[in-house]
């Protein structure tokens, strides 16, 4: 109801009845329904194939939070109390599709107008029922561009430290959320105002006006990507305060899955790679350039330099470069470890250097057949023995 009564398209929908989830099983029968949360009220009804499924939960009042993220037990109840069991007044809305009116029982609409993210009811019970909220009421505020009440964002400051009962992987769900929203920059400014940064992202937190001046030029460089994956948004906060390894341990806190821990990793070590682009050999460049994740290197470094200014003359340059064939871009090596066995080469620490050479030397332009790399090798091992 909140997106609707913005103007924007909501991404899903959810449904709250007074059904029992056997009563919601029965109407819809049960190969079309899931019970993905029977004990807290909540079935899943299954579409056409392709059109996915829609939750439907029961209206519910839930009793005490003993883990301070989920609650302890539920009693089915009146539309009412389940507003009130909810984290912020904007999502407490509810629209009665019959009667055609929104039905606002704890004052969403007056805060929509206000532009406001308040707790509903007592803000403190409400981030201690689920110590998520905490970071949801910062994405939502930046998201939307709303405002954090006085009291809410009171509480919010006063119970920062306690996000840390949270799962790692809720708190990297919440993170990649913000950081891939287009009011990036503004999330990261108040996760900071907050003191949330702290136990969340505690590598960014300044400590100086030279950590400061940092920080803004992080967030002007966030301001500048379009629309980026979740990896290159954390490599651009990052990047300013950690090396690669340092990038690594931030993934591996909140879980993240390889192939993003990887990519965070390695656009944080790369980060200056394309500086000096065009006056460094090709050989130093190609390894870049034919990377996976080059197009988000690309952005990163672009961003960068736009922000401060700078000419990204050298970007578009790379760009340039990637519209040749991959077969020009990464040729198949002259030799392989297999070419130097049958040519007699004992096996050793010397294949490294060997087939390092011969490739730099090829991608250089200096070699050209596989006879030439052949002569280069021999004289490598008569160099070395």
């Amino acid at each position: 109801m909140r997106d609707r009564l913005l103007g924007r398209q909501p991404k899903d929908y959810d449904v709250a009845t007074d059904a029992t989830p056997p009563q919601i099983r029965r109407v819809f029968r049960r190969r079309k329904t899931v019970a993905v949360g029977a004990a807290f009220g909540v079935i899943a009804v299954l579409g056409p194939p392709g059109a996915g499924q829609i939750e439907v939960a029961t209206f519910r009042q839930d009793e005490a939070y003993s883990d301070g993220r989920h609650p302890d037990r539920v009693v089915f109840s009146s539309p009412q109390e389940d507003a009130l069991r909810r984290d912020f007044t904007i999502n407490g809305l509810f629209y009665d599709p019959l009667d055609d009116r929104v039905l606002d029982l704890v004052g969403g609409e007056q805060d929509l107008a206000d532009r406001l993210i308040r707790a509903i009811g007592d803000p403190y019970q409400r981030f201690g029922e689920d110590k998520l909220r905490l970071l949801r009421a910062v994405r939502f505020a930046a998201s939307l561009g709303f405002a954090l009440e006085s009291r809410t964002e009171e509480a919010i400051r006063r119970m920062a430290s306690e996000i840390t009962v949270v799962s790692p992987e809720r708190i990297g769900g919440e993170m990649q959320r913000m950081l891939v929203d287009r009011h990036r920059g503004r999330g990261i400014r108040l996760l900071l105002e907050t003191g949330l940064a702290s136990p969340v992202l505690p590598e960014i937190v300044p400590a100086g006006e030279e950590h400061r001046a940092r920080l803004e030029r992080t967030l002007a460089v966030l301001d500048r990507l379009g629309e980026p994956s979740f990896a290159l948004a954390l490599a651009a906060v990052v990047r300013a305060w950690v090396d690669s390894s340092g990038a690594i341990g931030i993934c591996r806190r909140w879980r993240l899955p390889n192939a993003q821990t990887d990519r965070v990793a390695w656009l944080v070590e790369h980060r200056a790679a394309l500086r000096e682009a065009r006056s460094v050999p090709w050989s130093t460049l190609q390894e870049v350039i034919v990377a996976e994740g080059i197009e988000d290197l690309l952005a990163l470094e672009e961003a960068g330099v736009s922000a401060a200014g700078g000419d990204t003359g050298h970007v578009a340059w790379c760009r340039s470069l990637l519209q040749q064939p991959r077969e020009v871009l990464d040729p198949p090596p002259l030799l392989t470890g297999d070419d130097l066995l049958r040519q007699g080469v004992p096996a050793g620490p010397i294949y490294r250097t060997i087939l390092e050479e011969v490739r730099r030397a090829q991608l250089d332009g200096e070699i050209h057949c596989q006879e030439e790399a052949f002569r280069l090798a021999a004289a490598l091992v008569r160099r070395v023995v």
